[in-house]
């Protein structure tokens, strides 16, 4: 199977399945020296591991990373740093009812063709709990981008129909609730249209906001490699978002050209721009303020309510999932928008080093 890998300078490559006896990732590129220890790790993951909220998979696992290889006396060695998860309480059982089933909003039909088998143990490789590894590459990421002075923070924009009032924003409100939305009035409502989808054995989707402040001008490469279209597989990568946005995002084709510019001033002698319409990307290169992204999650898949399918031989069925599933994605994809935002800007970071021969001659001047 091709596409377990993302990156180039700074590459991650995911392995292991949702019932599989791990799970986790392997980082190459890091530079050594950098402080790094399981606890940097865990303070992301415990950011996305189930069991942590009536929101969210009643699946009890600790999610605990044993770091394999790559640091020594608590830093990075520059070798591939390898990270490892254990998976303690998988009930693999939950699915022998669906194993010759298609169910509705998975990828079982189009793997099943492709590979001629699938995992249906909760959907192996396809499972969100692959995204462990990215989280747990993410977090390096995240110091390495904290060690140049880049603030990268995300959070929940929207949940189904309720979204945050931007005049209410408060960075720290994120951690103080379950949905992790910067707004706790909206976040109360927010719980309250998710207690009534689970009452109606539903699901809902939603929107997560990332932004990436200090970012220097210029990252990216104007051609294929627009930080914009790196951003846009990054985070389309994620199974659950159908959709994603840089600054104003599909508002920008209802403006005109007079309202979507972002017109350029001069504040204290340096070039500012007056707006931000942009998101921060100009001509597929960053441009100094402040990087804006938003990723459309889709309503979780696995819902307890009757749904009809067909079986592998060709049967009409009703089907009505069982086992431990989310009732919103949203939440604890969250870290994943935020982690997988980190591993493009530094690895897009660390190619442009070599855009100007200066910046070489400066890096080897003796």
């Amino acid at each position: 199977m091709a596409g377990s890998s993302f990156g180039n300078q700074f590459k991650i490559t995911t392995w292991g399945e949702s019932h599989g006896k791990a799970i986790g990732v392997v980082v190459d590129g890091c530079p050594a020296g950098l402080p790094l220890t399981e606890k940097d790790i865990q303070s992301f993951l415990d950011r996305r591991k189930p069991g942590s909220s009536p929101f969210v998979t009643p699946r009890k696992e600790k999610d605990e990373v044993e770091i394999l290889s790559g640091t020594f006396d608590g830093r990075t060695t520059g070798c591939p740093i390898s990270l490892l998860v254990r998976n303690l309480t998988h009930r693999s059982s939950d699915y022998n009812h669906i194993a010759d089933i298609y169910r509705p909003g998975h990828g079982d039909y189009t793997f099943d063709h492709k590979y001629g088998f699938r995992d249906y143990r909760g959907g192996g490789r396809t499972s969100g709990r692959e995204t462990i590894g990215r989280v747990a590459a993410g977090s390096i990421a995240s110091k390495l981008l904290e060690k140049l002075g880049i603030d990268l923070y995300a959070y929940t924009k929207s949940i189904g129909p309720v979204s945050i009032d931007p005049t209410c924003f408060s960075r720290e409100e994120i951690q103080n609730n379950p949905l992790f939305m910067p707004d706790s009035a909206s976040a109360a409502k927010a719980e309250e249209y998710l207690t009534d989808c689970m009452k109606q054995q539903d699901s809902s989707g939603g929107v997560i906001e990332c932004i990436a402040k200090n970012l220097p001008i210029g990252i990216g490469e104007p051609v294929f490699d627009k930080l914009s279209a790196n951003l846009a597989k990054a985070i389309c990568s994620i199974g659950s978002v159908k959709a994603f946005e840089i600054g104003d995002g599909i508002e920008v084709s209802k403006a005109r050209g007079s309202q979507n510019n972002d017109c350029f001033f001069l504040e204290k002698g340096n070039i500012a721009k007056k707006t931000n319409h942009s998101g921060g990307i100009l001509g597929g290169l960053s441009d100094g303020s402040d990087l804006i992204l938003r990723a459309h999650i889709k309503p979780t898949s696995s819902i307890s309510a009757p749904q009809t399918t067909v079986s592998r031989n060709g049967k009409e069925e009703e089907i009505r999932i069982q086992g431990r599933h989310d009732p919103v994605i949203v939440p604890r994809a969250v870290v994943v928008v935020e982690s997988m935002t980190a591993i493009t800007l530094i690895d897009m970071l660390f190619s442009n080093m070599t855009a100007k021969i200066d910046g070489i001659l400066k890096f080897y001047e003796r």
